[in-house]
């Protein structure tokens, strides 16, 4: 694979997690109700890489919120275990580091800076925080100093607001000279949400920004394929890529990537009746998670329509999976499936999940009047309380 180069003259690496190297150089994106352990078990048995857990709010982990610990239980074999905090309060993020360090709840800690949906912008969090630069700073600062060199610390953000207000290269910077391991930068504005095609240059444009601060970045958006993120490396320079849509319904994804970036051919494309097994197994794990089977059997509701996408499937079928209750009710359905389908090629090369865009991003009254934080303002409201996303 023929690799761009940064400034320094070569890419840059990335770097181990608690001994583990990241290897292949591929993270699974942070996915509300999607990232939970029986997702991220079922990925770990596809491929290697890296997998991280669904948001968690500094102030919900404080709080001890019930949710919030059970998002955080690790498999025990789940290594390295990668958790993502959110929060927009310099002094709650750092108390949260600290607890995750001090209670060896994990082995690293990824700070959100790119979700984009209006309940966490309108607060200025997620992709809102890093127009107010101090604000920002603080917050990877403290974040950084609260891990004590015992847990690598690393960002993960959006270009910007909107195109008028991109923020990257400045945070991205900011981020590198705080401490931070590395930078994701997912190539889209927050008022794009997931629609449109990422920015594969603004990674490019971070990478060469970067590199003589010697922080790594990954690139995130638009990685469907192996292809794509060996084509996303060339391209960029970045030093790994993060996979968020690209694996709903597909988390052989990962495997066909661990194989690209050994330099050797990705497995082909499931059958249809290779997907029903995997699926199988996902609702298995899922109700192993829960501890009880109807808990679990609603949980691979969503993921139906993202497996079973461009096979053919009867609509009686298609309808009942979306209400199925237990086990024997699903592997009944599942017989009634044609498993000799091949892969449909145009659908594991093209977008899934989200791909709607904001008509504008909701944010604070004022919050672009300014990139610095208005002195005396209480940011403790702004706390999101519930983890997940």
């Amino acid at each position: 694979m023929s690799l761009r180069h940064t400034s320094a003259g070569r890419p840059l690496p990335m770097p181990a997690i608690a001994g583990h190297a990241v290897d292949p150089p591929v993270v699974l994106a942070p996915m509300a109700g999607i990232t939970n352990r029986a997702f991220r078990r079922l990925c770990r048995e596809s491929g290697a890489g890296l997998y991280v857990s669904e948001m968690i709010t500094s102030r919900a982990l404080l709080e001890r919120s019930g949710e919030t610990m059970d998002l955080i239980r690790f498999d025990p074999d789940e290594h390295p275990r990668s958790l993502q905090l959110y929060g927009v309060d310099p002094g709650v993020v750092a108390a949260a580091v600290r607890m995750v360090v001090a209670e060896d709840l994990a082995d690293h800690v990824d700070l959100n800076f790119g979700c984009p949906v209006p309940k966490v912008t309108r607060k200025g969090g997620g992709s809102a925080l890093p127009w107010k630069r101090d604000l920002f700073r603080a917050v990877v600062a403290g974040a950084v100093r609260a891990a004590d060199g015992r847990v690598p610390v690393t960002v993960k953000m959006r270009k910007g607001i909107d195109d008028e207000h991109l923020t990257y290269l400045e945070a991205g910077r900011a981020a590198a000279q705080e401490g931070a391991t590395w930078v994701a930068l997912h190539g889209r504005t927050a008022d794009q949400m997931y629609a449109g095609q990422a920015d594969w240059e603004a990674i490019a444009r971070l990478v060469e920004e970067l590199a003589p601060l010697g922080v790594p970045v990954l690139g995130n958006g638009d990685i469907w394929t192996a292809e794509d993120a060996l084509r996303m490396v060339e391209e960029t320079g970045c030093a790994g890529v993060v996979v968020g849509r690209g694996c709903l319904g597909r988390p052989w994804l990962f495997g066909q990537l661990a194989a690209a970036f050994a330099g050797q051919p990705p497995p082909p494309e499931p059958t249809s009746g290779e997907v029903l097994v995997v699926l199988r197994r996902h609702a298995e794990l899922l109700v192993e998670m829960r501890g009880d089977e109807a808990t679990g059997c609603r949980d691979i509701r969503k993921h139906m329509a993202w497996y079973l996408k461009g096979f053919r499937v009867a609509q009686p079928i298609r309808a009942a999976l979306g209400t199925v209750r237990d086990l024997a009710e699903l592997d009944a359905l599942l017989a009634g499936v044609d498993p000799r389908q091949p892969y449909p090629s145009d659908i594991a090369a093209g977008p899934r999940g989200r791909t709607s865009a904001q008509k504008r991003v909701a944010l604070p009254e004022g919050w672009l009047d300014s990139c610095e934080l208005a002195s005396g303002v209480d940011l403790s409201a702004a706390e999101v309380g519930v983890s997940g996303g």
